[in-house]
């Protein structure tokens, strides 16, 4: 199939964009590309391609934009429940970590998760994960985390697996078993990090060799924070899953900084998340790391938090930065990644060409998938999107609305 006539075609073109290079877009203007079995041949100009290939079967842009599907690098898709009543607390003062202290928050949902079966999951996550993808998001990263037990947390996993296997979403797993501590170790918070390493993990390596073989491992992932696991709690975790070949990643820094970041890129972690109280040490250590940093603007923005990740420090460092949604029932139930890239201009100062090359290729390497999605290059899957408007700024411009006309799933037509 040959898309053809896009007002811009945004290719993002070139390898993963570190520091001040953040925001080259490598827009080829009334460009088209061509696709065959799943896969992008070529990109070029319309007149170009259309001279080359006079016989394929075409798709009109019509003069819109045209660009790599999103990647969301860090959500929590699957969980049951919800947490107004915890918003409503929060609008009446009560900070996160006294909420979560008082029995809600992660717990809250962690209880209403153990309690409901595969397929209210699967039900209530599936709607998520549609959602996503009608707002241009091809490919997620998304975690456990809300079962804190060996069979809830696999449970999770299941679930994530079998819409992975359903589509169009695309999606990466990660385990977050030390997204907090269970309620039943309470005070033994030593005890549950060792539940992790010695039986969690080979556990969860035995049963993807059963159910997933054919996959790469999931990331693991460690909430570092104070209340969640300290820096010494996680440097356990990340040791037992390195041994067992896993792949890392964290949350740190989200509200006090305990030294995460720099434990996570020493590690060769793929990304370090939230990355918000990171001190100036740290940032300097996460632009000289091939550790990419994935901001989540939703979450400050959920919790009325005046507190950002520093974006332009670390652009100015030299940092590897990308966006998410965080995607969760307590502080950021947003599916819409044109949402994040607009609060991204906003809130993190970023122009639009650096919010859209941070929710695309650099969010891709944040996931470990830029060799094969986040740009539109011969070779890569064909994961695009096709705008209702002429000039991919109105992503930035605008919110709170669907901008994507048509989403292109490894070279499968999905109209909105």
């Amino acid at each position: 199939m040959l898309i053809h006539s896009a007002s811009q075609l945004i290719t993002l073109a070139g390898s993963p964009q570190r520091g001040r290079d953040l925001g080259r877009l490598g827009i080829i203007p009334n460009g088209a590309v061509l696709i065959r079995d799943g896969v992008i041949i070529e990109t070029g100009t319309t007149l170009d391609l259309l001279n080359k290939y006079p016989d394929e079967e075409r798709l009109d842009a019509d003069g819109k934009a045209m660009l790599p599907g999103f990647v969301d690098a860090h959500t929590h898709l699957v969980w049951a429940g919800d947490r107004a009543v915890e918003f409503e607390m929060r609008l009446q003062g009560k900070s996160y970590m006294e909420i979560m202290t008082a029995g809600g928050g992660i717990a809250s949902t962690v209880k209403a998760t153990r309690a409901a079966d595969h397929e209210t999951l699967l039900h209530e996550s599936r709607a998520r994960a549609n959602a996503m993808f009608s707002y241009g998001t091809t490919t997620a990263e998304t975690k456990t985390g809300y079962g804190l037990a060996l069979k809830t947390e696999l449970a999770q996993m299941a679930v994530l697996l079998q819409l992975d296997h359903e589509g169009p979403l695309e999606i990466v797993p990660t385990f977050l078993a030390a997204h907090a501590i269970p309620t039943e170790y309470a005070g033994r918070e030593d005890a549950y990090t060792q539940l992790i390493c010695a039986e969690m993990l080979p556990a969860l390596k035995d049963w993807w060799h059963h159910k997933a073989a054919n996959k790469p491992l999931p990331f693991v992932d460690v909430f570092c924070e104070k209340g969640a696991f300290n820096l010494d709690q996680t440097l356990q975790i990340f040791t037992a899953a390195r041994s067992l070949g896993f792949p890392l990643k964290a949350h740190v820094d989200e509200f006090e900084n305990l030294g995460g970041a720099a434990l996570a890129s020493e590690l060769g972690a793929t990304s370090v998340d939230h990355v918000v109280k990171t001190s100036a040490a740290e940032i300097q250590l996460l632009g000289r790391s091939k550790t990419a940093v994935v901001s989540l603007p939703c979450t400050p923005f959920g919790l009325a938090d005046a507190h950002y990740t520093p974006a332009k420090d670390l652009l100015a460092a030299d940092a590897i930065l990308a966006l998410a949604t965080d995607l969760n029932p307590g502080t950021a139930w947003c599916e819409s990644m044109q949402f994040v890239i607009a609060l991204a201009c906003r809130t993190l100062k970023l122009t639009p060409a650096q919010a859209l090359a941070a929710a695309t290729i650099n969010a891709a390497y944040a996931t470990g998938r830029s060799a094969t999605i986040g740009s539109l290059e011969a070779g890569k899957q064909a994961d695009l999107l096709i705008l209702s408007v002429e000039d991919y700024r109105h992503l930035a411009y605008r919110f709170g609305g669907n901008l994507v006309r048509t989403v292109i799933k490894k070279g499968i037509v999905y109209p909105q």
